[in-house]
């Protein structure tokens, strides 16, 4: 591929990227605007334009699936050598590299997961290792890692996070665990890039290589940048400022780990000059789902660095909000919907359900087995096969063997359940605390609003009841309708989407606190909806069972989107001074219109005659041939393919727009300052005998 088709059906913010080759530059991002798509060529245009070694080329990102859609659009673009990784991988190559040079024993073994020696630690300081806490603080052991914090520094740190243990017990496990580690001669997946960050920090040559091997640097969703990510990222980069960030500060959704979008809203302020580009043109969503999303983030205080997003689709259906008497109702409700449009020829894989924590999918998991609809699950088991459901189960069947075999009123049935899950460690008091003794919380609450449900039931029916829903829900699929918690839901698109249990309590989550955890919890909302491209069903329900108390009301997210106004935004492009192949076109603002019937010009060829393609042509024809003859002749000269002289959309623009002067010639894309010193005056010769 040739560098100039590289810039082909890109849009003009898209080009500002792909075209802007040196020094730092920012892309904010909106959903849904073709992000990878501009990062992407950007990498392939200075590839195949010589500005760029693709061998000296990293790319990263936060997931393999991310990594690996990088690599594969650059094979399409034909730029073999660039370096696509995420940041964990691209550490542990280099560290793994550098090894025998900060150590004269082997490479240390990486730990799979921290759960065992987390457990140990835990024990050694006379705390249970229950297995819900063990993964909390090992969550937490992450968190405190990346935010460069230990033992000694943790318990007077500022923590806008909610713990899983008081912070000097946290501390002291913390010291536990990193012992254990040394004792056994091992490392978990922090110490790759902490232990790099050390070794770039301390042996000058070591850092030399690397910034001599990674000339160009690429970071994706740089909004979810952590800060031993960050100093890696300046560490590799040194003293030069060839850097292309892209990200969109309203899908921040991973602070809990340490993530911040400071470093990306600094990034003007920290290389100053830098060349930014706005993206707000999204080709994934109706201007419907647009329009919600656009007043979700501009609602409450994520609307100061929000973008406005701008559809670029034909119209759809107006996303629904639906209030439902109880969870079962809004189940059964969502699955026949999701039948109808099956039916109707609609694949199940063009379909999600998408929910705030993974408890919310019993119901909805049920009610789509019921209906015979195919599910696949993402981001976490199903329901029946979480490790604490299928030990409230095995322990509720044992019960049973020792429990009458006559029908028990439905108070007993739920008595009987709790006094089992409560052997469990289970009660009625929900934990204040986030991650897996939540969940684990919420699983078991689930089992007990099942029970509530059954009516004239003995606990062995409960149980056989159980085992069918297992059996039923845990058949293979190939095609099926999505079920995923929003998290996991980020960086993928659906045509319908279903959004449940959009209620107070559950979104925001009761236990958020606080302007910054409610504003979390709104783009994580905002990023639910920007998953939709044609559907939008918004729901929620009064009460989680039927019959019972209807104490829920909607999210206060649902409340304001009525009254907000998002304000205009437009996809601008800042240039950075001297950073750009291209300064013609730095004043457009918007999409170019077509000089016959005024609509958007979508293609670069459109953008390059100056009308649509199916609007009638108005040259001649037989000087557009008198211009091809020229270039072919131009072309059998310096011996190279005609369309690097003109291709065959700029001498159309020619033709039909018979340029006077240089002014005008300049004008028109495809011309810029070398070919116009090469070939204006010709042209304008040519124009002026064919008038005459």
């Amino acid at each position: 591929m040739e560098a100039g088709q590289v810039l082909e059906g890109l849009d003009d913010e898209q080009r500002a990227v792909a075209e802007s080759l040196e020094g730092p530059v920012m892309v904010l991002a909106g959903a849904g605007t073709g992000k990878t798509r501009a990062i992407t060529h950007r990498i392939a245009y200075g590839a195949l334009t010589g500005a760029h070694d693709p061998r000296r080329s990293l790319a990263v990102t936060f997931t393999n699936r991310a990594a690996g859609e990088l690599r594969g659009r650059l094979r399409e673009l034909g730029v073999a050598g660039v370096q696509a990784r995420t940041f964990h991988a691209a550490a542990l190559r280099q560290l793994r590299y550098f090894w025998p040079r900060l150590s004269d024993k082997a490479f240390p073994e990486i730990m799979p997961s921290k759960a065992n020696l987390v457990a140990r630690a835990l024990s050694a300081h006379e705390i249970s290792p229950d297995t819900s806490l063990v993964r909390d603080v090992s969550s937490d052991i992450e968190w405190a890692r990346v935010n460069f914090l230990d033992e000694h520094t943790l318990p007077t740190a500022e923590v806008a996070r909610t713990l899983s243990l008081e912070r000097s017990d946290l501390a002291r496990v913390l010291a536990s665990y990193e012992q254990a580690k040394s004792d056994r001669g091992v490392i978990d997946f922090e110490d790759v890039m902490i232990v790099l960050i050390g070794a770039l920090t301390t042996d000058h040559s070591i850092a030399r290589e690397v910034r001599k091997t990674y000339r160009w640097l690429t970071v994706d969703e740089y909004q979810d940048v952590n800060p031993v990510q960050q100093e890696l990222l300046t560490l590799w980069r040194g003293d030069r400022d060839d850097v292309c960030v892209v990200g969109d500060p309203s899908q921040t959704i991973y602070s809990f780990t340490g993530a911040s979008p400071d470093y990306l809203l600094r990034f003007e302020t920290e290389h100053p000059g830098a060349t930014t580009v706005r993206l707000v043109r999204c080709y994934r969503s109706t201007p419907q789902i647009v329009g919600f999303a656009n007043a979700l983030i501009h609602s409450g205080a994520s609307s100061q660095n929000a973008v406005t997003l701008q559809s670029q689709n034909a119209a759809g259906p107006v996303p629904a909000v639906t209030v439902y008497d109880d969870d079962v109702s809004e189940a059964r409700a969502i699955a026949t919907s999701i039948q109808t449009s099956i039916t109707a020829g609609v694949r199940p894989r063009d379909i999600a359900v998408l929910y705030r924590i993974n408890a919310q999918a019993v119901e909805i998991e049920a009610a789509l087995a019921d209906s015979g609809v195919p599910v696949t699950v993402r981001g976490s088991e199903r329901f029946f096969d979480r490790s604490e459901v299928r030990e409230a189960v095995s322990r509720l069947r044992a019960a049973a063997r020792f429990t009458t075999d006559l029908p028990t009123s439905d108070a007993a049935l739920v008595e009987d359940v709790t006094d089992v899950l409560s052997a469990m460690g289970w009660s009625t008091q929900q934990p204040t605390t986030t991650g897996a003794v939540r969940e684990r919380w919420e699983s078991l609450a689930a089992l007990v609003e099942l029970a509530r449900e059954m009516t004239g039931t003995t606990l062995a029916e409960f149980v056989d009841h159980l085992d069918e829903r297992s059996a039923t829900q845990f058949a293979p699929v190939a095609d099926g309708v999505t079920l995923a918690s929003i998290h996991a839901a980020k960086g993928l698109e659906w045509p319908i989407v279903y959004l449940i249990g959009c209620s107070d309590g559950l979104i925001p989550l009761q236990h958020a606190e606080g302007e910054e955890q409610i504003e979390e919890e709104r783009r994580l909302l905002y990023v639910a909806v920007t998953r939709a491209a044609r559907e939008l069903h918004v729901s929620w329900a009064r009460s989680r069972q039927p019959g019972g108390r209807a104490n829920r009301k909607a999210s206060r997210f649902l409340d304001t989107i009525t009254n907000a106004t998002a304000p205009t935004d437009k996809s601008t492009v800042q240039r950075g001074a001297g950073r750009s192949r291209s300064e013609r076109n730095r004043g457009r603002k918007g999409p170019a219109q077509c000089r016959s019937c005024g609509k958007a010009l979508v293609t670069a060829g459109e953008r390059t005659i100056g009308r649509c393609r199916t609007c009638p042509a108005t040259f001649d024809e037989a000087f557009f041939e008198e211009l091809k003859a020229w270039r072919l002749t131009q072309a059998t000269q310096r011996e190279v393919p005609a369309y690097v002289v003109f291709t065959d959309a700029t001498l159309i623009a020619i033709a039909e727009q018979l340029p006077s002067d240089r002014e005008a010639l300049s004008m028109i894309p495809g011309i810029g300052p070398a070919k116009l010193e090469s070939y204006a005056d010709v042209l304008l010769e040519l124009v002026a005998t064919r008038e005459q």
